[in-house]
């Protein structure tokens, strides 16, 4: 290189090139621009290659394939768009050019903006935290349906329901779910139907749409009084993919107006076999029981009819009636054997008939007679003596008898005996007790 080329710093244009990309890319990290599509391009490799213009520029604008595919649009001449990228030049030809990883319509990224700006607001202020998310009920009553009532999202919401469950009560509460005015009345209806009290649940719900189309439930107003609701609300708006304000504020949020009343509805058919189940192993548990009662019962009959008075009564009769048998038994036989010599002697005195010994045996029957009626007596008479002697010796060391021979008992005026000159103060009232009566007696002091 010449002495020239070196004071002046020539560069080559690839230098050139490579040194304007740093400074862009430097200065221009990642910048939104707004403008109309033009020149638009889609070669076989998948990338997307237009003009963005307005009425006074333009910028070439390259969009690779894997950010294409995620496009939500079809791009075409003539669409107002508002794109995202880096700032960048294709060294080769000396372009400069906007590389984007995204792109969407300019009304709708302007929606866009508002949306996310809101969002965030409302969430700052925790109106979407979880923690204020009420849980389903289990059976819900009646359904309030808040939605267009000649959408698909109502019919699909009521065929729904009517599979599931028949027993819940779904009202369309009829709104209009787009347009000018379709926010207020939303709002006017959502506040009607949590104040009347006829609702376990509301449901808001309509169809898919672009984000224009879903913009009545973005509403701020909205937002607030879902959240505010007394009832629980849940929202299903639009597809899978499309998310409002609505959503994030609503107790719960459904994918889809179906998805909401599946979730919504208990399954009838598990319900009834979730209830034949129960009623069997209901019916099991009663027969069970009744056949344990059963058993009880008969072992307590049985202890009953082992137990019951009347046979204890039938056998203490029978006892009484053994002892009263016994009794007269006892009884019985003294005269019997008494009749039975009786009975012999009369037939001795049969067989013999001796005149004279006639009034002998006749004398000898009066003093067997005597004596036969004198027996009960002789048996009691050594039992009343006995009982008469153990009486004369319990008087003997009764307390009384001694007093009887001329003794007393003296005691003081608390009932404790005087056996001592020292039990009895002088001066102190005593009571002599004598056989016959008592003494009032005052001890006098020892002269002696």
């Amino acid at each position: 290189m010449s002495s020239l080329a070196r004071e002046r710093q020539v560069l080559r244009p690839s230098q050139l090139n490579a040194l304007a990309r740093d400074l862009l890319e430097g200065s221009f990290p990642q910048v939104w621009v707004e403008g109309e599509i033009s020149n638009f391009s889609r070669p076989a490799s998948g990338h997307a290659y237009f003009t963005l213009k307005d009425d006074r520029a333009q910028v070439r604008c390259a969009l690779f394939r894997q950010n294409a595919q995620r496009l939500r649009f079809a791009p075409r001449d003539g669409l107002q768009v508002l794109a995202r990228g880096r700032l960048t030049l294709y060294e080769a030809r000396g372009d400069y050019q906007l590389v984007l990883d995204h792109m969407e319509e300019a009304g709708e990224g302007a929606l866009r903006r508002a949306f996310e700006e809101l969002k965030a607001k409302l969430a700052a202020e925790g109106l979407f935290d979880a923690a204020r998310k009420r849980p389903l009920p289990a059976f819900p009553r009646r359904l309030g349906v808040i939605t267009s009532p000649r959408g698909a999202a109502v019919r699909d919401v009521l065929s729904v329901l009517a599979r599931r469950f028949p027993l819940l009560e779904a009202e369309v509460l009829p709104v209009p779910v787009q347009g000018d005015g379709a926010a207020a009345q939303i709002l006017d209806m959502l506040r009607r139907a949590g104040a009347s009290g006829r609702y376990d649940l509301l449901l808001l719900t309509r169809g898919g749409g672009s984000l224009e189309d879903l913009w009545a439930f973005n509403d701020e107003a909205l937002a607030r009084a879902i959240a505010a609701s007394p009832v629980l609300v849940v929202a299903a708006i639009g597809h899978e993919v499309d998310v409002s304000l609505a959503d994030f504020a609503a107790d719960l949020r459904a994918p889809t107006p179906s998805a909401a009343a599946e979730l919504l509805a208990p399954d009838g058919a598990a319900l009834q076999a979730r209830l034949r189940r129960a009623r069997q192993q209901l019916a099991a548990l009663v027969a069970r029981r009744q056949t344990a009662a059963a058993q009880r019962a008969d072992q307590a009959f049985l202890k009953l009819q082992a137990l019951r008075p009347q046979l204890r009564l039938e056998r203490g009769r029978s006892r009484l009636a053994e002892l009263r048998r016994r009794l007269e038994q006892a009884q019985q036989a003294p005269l019997a054997r008494r009749a039975e010599r009786l009975a012999r002697l009369l037939r001795r005195l049969d067989q013999a008939h001796p005149r004279r010994r006639l009034q002998e045996h006749h004398h000898r029957l009066a003093l067997l007679q005597r004596s036969l009626a004198a027996l009960p007596g002789r048996l009691i008479e050594p039992r009343r003596l006995h009982l008469r002697g153990l009486a004369r010796a319990l008087e003997s060391v009764s307390p009384l008898a001694t007093l009887g021979r001329g003794y007393a008992i003296v005691q003081r005026e608390d009932g404790r005996v005087v056996r001592g000159p020292a039990d009895a103060a002088p001066g102190e009232r005593v009571t002599a007790r004598l056989a016959e009566g008592r003494l009032r007696l005052r001890v006098e002091p020892d002269a002696g």
